[in-house]
């Protein structure tokens, strides 16, 4: 196991995954800014809704989001030029790590794997060439890494697209359902918008979509199928950019290829003026065994969170309990109406809440239909009417549909969700149990 995990490889992969990388985390941080995202999500809603049990985490009052954001840029570029790399590396991850974690409105598995990306990217020798770092200090330069690093990256994203198939495996991806009702909200997009409503569009976003994720990165590891792999991986990843505008990720994972093709490869299409490293070293430092345990424990988790949903009880769809953190990209479609009420203690009184006053329009759509957020939803009015001195209980009327199906209660409306208590590895009663055809029929009109 240590001569093939820690025997010496040549680093191009690595290091151009590192400007790669560097470039598309700064432009992120700059991107956030530009696009008004920083102001939608974080300076325009009265509160934001945190990760449970990161409460602590809180927007920066003022301009603090704008500085915030303008500083990722600049770590971005300091990892893609190579200066000081482990600082800048380090502290993305954790400003990174925060804003993640300091917002669900606009949760997006791939903001999810950029965090795991950039802590993993923070214990890498990236920076020993085509770097600041390397010019300034002649003793760092190599142009050599240990195995790991490449088996680690290649394991991660294997993760991701592996589970990204699996959720897929489900009876409205399979009959286009979700599919075209994917596309349905695509259909004012200039020139495109009106193919992207063709029924063989569908069927190709379907199948086409399953078999790339379980199949792409087999396809990228044997030599044979590298080239098509690759030209398949720029045909999925620029369509998915163009029709979803989903940021960087189409191109963080075009520029995965790094790590399949060979150094010579890379050196020759990129004409870099060095050579391969030919050295067939064995290099086990001292910290080889705790290494190996920790990196060990966090890729156990990596393929145990995703299958969490399957100890809970009933549909991960239906509940949304474990649909976080798991690769489920791009799945479905939820509708929501909610309704709140308020039950004053003292007196019995019971109104309805206007809790749209708290929330942005984007706030508003999302907190319609998933119950975390509905929880999180309660226990601010709580808060609030303690403010005013009234001691209420919170109850929510909620109905939802999936995948254009009939709506159907998912709140238990006469539960007290002030008083209920979130449970992240269990399910909730007060979310009601999935009825047979909650995604099954279309409504009716």
């Amino acid at each position: 196991m240590n001569k093939f995990l820690f025997k010496q490889i040549d680093n191009t992969g690595l290091v151009l995954w590192r400007i790669a990388f560097g470039f598309l985390i700064a432009a992120e941080g700059f991107g956030a800014i530009a696009t008004g995202w920083v102001k939608r999500v974080f300076v325009d809603p009265q509160f934001t809704f945190n990760f449970i049990g990161f409460d602590f985490l809180q927007p920066l009052p003022g301009m603090g989001m704008y500085f915030y954001f303008a500083t990722l840029g600049v770590l971005g570029i300091m990892v893609m030029v190579g200066y000081k790399y482990r600082f800048a590396m380090f502290s993305y991850a954790l400003l990174w790590t925060s804003v993640y974690l300091m917002q669900k409105t606009s949760y997006n598995n791939h903001y999810y794997l950029m965090m795991l990306l950039c802590w993993i990217m923070a214990f890498l020798p990236a920076n020993r060439w085509l770097s600041v770092d390397a010019k300034k200090n002649p003793a760092l330069k190599s142009f050599s890494m240990p195995r790991w690093v490449k088996v680690i990256l290649i394991l991660q994203v294997f993760i991701v697209f592996t589970y990204a198939a699996i959720a897929k495996m489900y009876p409205d991806w399979w009959n286009l359902k979700a599919p075209t009702l994917l596309m349905l909200g695509k259909s004012d997009y200039w020139l495109i918008g009106e193919l992207l409503q063709q029924t063989w569009v569908h069927y190709s976003i379907s199948y086409f979509g399953l078999f790339f994720d379980l199949l792409i990165i087999p396809l990228f590891l044997w030599r044979k199928t590298r080239v098509l792999a690759f030209g398949l991986s720029l045909f999925f990843h620029l369509f998915n950019s163009v029709v979803f505008q989903i940021g960087i990720f189409p191109y963080m994972s075009i520029a995965f290829a790094f790590f399949f093709f060979s150094s010579e490869t890379l050196i020759k299409r990129f004409k870099l003026k060095r050579e391969v490293y030919a050295g067939d070293e064995v290099k086990v430092p001292s910290s080889a065994k705790p290494a190996i345990v920790v990196f060990s424990i966090y890729f156990l988790v990596q393929i145990g969170l995703p299958l969490r949903h399957w100890f809970f009880t009933d549909d991960v769809l239906w509940t949304e309990e474990g649909h976080r953190l798991s690769w489920r990209m791009m799945l479905r479609s939820r509708s929501g109406i909610l309704h709140v009420w308020i039950e004053d203690k003292a007196t019995g009184e019971r109104t309805r809440y206007p809790y749209k006053d708290l929330l942005s329009n984007k706030q508003k759509r999302n907190v319609q239909t998933k119950p975390d957020l509905i929880w999180q939803l309660a226990q601010r009015i709580h808060d609030l009417e303690m403010e005013k001195g009234k001691d209420v209980a919170v109850y929510a009327n909620c109905k939802v549909k999936i995948n254009g199906g009939v709506y159907h209660p998912l709140i238990d409306p006469e539960v007290d969700l002030a008083q209920e208590k979130w449970f992240p590895l269990k399910h909730h009663d007060w979310i009601l149990p999935s009825p047979e055809d909650y995604h099954s029929k279309a409504k009716k009109e």
